[in-house]
């Protein structure tokens, strides 16, 4: 198969992932994004469910896409009513959408406990629903809601319900593991068995549960299918969606498949950041081809051998997907990792050079301390370029405080007081926070704004605190890491020391310094 349509579900399946909260902006943003990328249809939601959804799509009409085309999300039509009636068929045709996706039930199941009708009114609803969708000019697509399931437990009943939906005008019929438990055997076997049945476009739409969507996905096309739905970084309800970072990634780069064109494909990374940023969810480090831990090396062997060879721990060129190999720098990578790292960084450092010895020693000291700088490149960035005096700080601290009251309506206010010099001038400020760390936080941005306005693109995604000495119970060191985002990076520092607040400083001061640092702000 030479080519396969890209689907994306992010802002409807994937917002109804836990923890997930589009605004209509967010949608829009990411739907250009989308748009960037080379995906081939953007479902935006459900017009007829919300008032968000319905005020998205009527944005949409006014954004002129260069890639894609949008495509609105709703059910067949209500049990024992008419179409041209049904509320969530007329708010599809007021949303503007050219084409629509129509879910409906195939499993027998459904249809008699949740949705209490019978199986001929089932299909007559499919019929109803598409046909009436069709002849007011719709491309129509038929998601076939539980698929599998269905066919396992009724094999002639969920077969006329996709035939149905053909004969109706779908353009299209997507088969869902809804409940993302088919095994991906069993997805290849029912394809292979229907697909000379169907005589339109094939999709699949896979969700996670088992672990299997990716993998139930792959297998799918090679079964037949031409069409791959799924959501950015595999967002969505439960387990999440198929994720079609990996998705197209392989597609592409393991089964030749032209789903997207090259240089797109380098832009594959940069959208995964991208829509974490605006979802608001951490990065996963070691998802497959866009985590930061995706070409990562630690152990001396490995990194001995990829210098020498990278096909010999990487399976595909990082660069083809817009990442970057890394190398991890910490005990176990002795002078190669620091030799490598500086090199990455455009550091004049040689193995012989005393400068080399005395980094080695520095940090094998500071991990013997706690500190951890694997996970914590930024940091590690900042304290190369401070030893071989190649760096000149941004602020400097006089002094702050941080109070915490707890008072008589049970509230716990947190407030940081920060002195500071920045140019030349003297900054004295203060914040509240959610704690004492928010609020230290808020106190250093808020004295650096004006003066480094690049600041206000970026924000903390992850804090972290571990103990050190747990036998040294209150009194032990602690290690704090910090992660932080902008709109292009994802990034790590660290702070170790006897006070979480002092270790947390010292991760702030390492994460706005790195971000003034990538900006080249002067």
């Amino acid at each position: 198969m030479s080519k396969v349509k890209l689907y994306d579900t992010t802002l409807r399946d994937g917002a109804q992932g836990e923890g997930i909260s589009y605004s209509v902006m967010d949608k829009v943003r990411i739907a250009q994004e989308l748009d960037k990328l080379g995906i081939h249809y953007i479902e935006g939601g459900w017009p007829g469910s919300n008032p968000k959804d319905m005020e998205f799509y009527l944005k949409m009409a006014k954004v002129r896409l260069k890639n894609s085309v949008l495509v609105a999300f709703g059910s067949t039509r209500k049990a024992h009513t008419h179409a041209n009636q049904d509320q969530n068929l007329k708010a599809i045709l007021k949303s503007q959408a050219k084409i629509v996706a129509i879910f409906g039930k195939t499993w027998d199941l459904h249809i008699k406990d949740v949705l209490k009708t019978t199986l001929d009114e089932n299909l007559q609803m499919i019929k109803d629903s598409l046909s009436f969708l069709a002849s007011k000019g719709l491309i129509v697509f038929y998601d076939a809601e539980h698929f599998f399931d269905a066919y396992k437990a009724n094999k002639e009943y969920s077969l006329k319900c996709l035939l149905t939906a053909q004969e109706a005008g779908a353009k299209a019929i997507v088969l869902c593991d809804t409940n993302g438990g088919t095994l991906t055997s069993e997805i290849s076997r029912v394809i292979q068995e229907i697909r000379p049945k169907i005589n339109v476009g094939l999709g699949i739409h896979c969700h996670n549960d088992a672990g299997l969507a990716v993998a139930n996905s792959l297998v799918a096309v090679e079964a037949g299918c031409d069409m791959v739905q799924g959501t950015i970084n595999g967002y969505g309800e439960r387990c999440g969606n198929a994720d079609l970072i990996p998705l197209i990634a392989n597609l592409k780069l393991k089964l030749g498949i032209d789903c997207i064109s090259d240089d797109k494909l380098k832009e594959l990374t940069r959208a995964s950041h991208f829509v974490s940023e605006i979802s608001n969810m951490r990065q996963k480090d070691d998802q497959p081809y866009a985590g930061v831990s995706s070409f990562a090396h630690k152990g001396g062997v490995h990194i001995n051998a990829v210098m020498k060879n990278p096909r010999t721990y990487e399976h595909i060129e990082p660069s083809l997907v817009g990442n970057r190999r890394r190398i991890l720098v910490s005990e176990l990578a002795g002078k190669t990792g620091i030799l490598i790292r500086a090199k990455e960084l455009e550091l004049d450092l040689s193995k012989e050079d005393p400068q080399t010895k005395r980094i080695l020693k520095l940090i094998q000291n500071l991990e013997h301390q706690g500190y951890h700088f694997e996970a914590a490149e930024a940091s590690f960035e900042l304290l190369m370029k401070k030893a071989l005096k190649k760096y000149k700080k941004f602020f400097e601290l006089e002094g702050f405080r941080v109070v915490v009251e707890k008072r008589s309506d049970k509230k716990i206010a947190s407030e940081a007081i920060i002195k500071l010099k920045v140019k030349g001038v003297k900054e004295h400020t203060a914040a509240e926070g959610d704690g004492p760390v928010n609020a230290l936080d808020n106190a250093l941005r808020k004295a650096l704004k004006d003066f480094y306005p690049t600041l206000s693109k970026m924000h903390l995604s992850d804090f972290k605190v571990r103990v050190l000495e747990e036998k040294a119970g209150t009194a032990s060191r602690v290690r704090v890491l910090i992660q932080s985002q902008d709109e292009t990076d994802t990034w790590s520092t660290i702070g170790v020391s006897g006070n979480i607040i002092e270790a947390s400083w010292q991760a702030l001061v390492d994460s706005v310094e790195y971000k003034l640092l990538k900006d080249r702000v002067e």
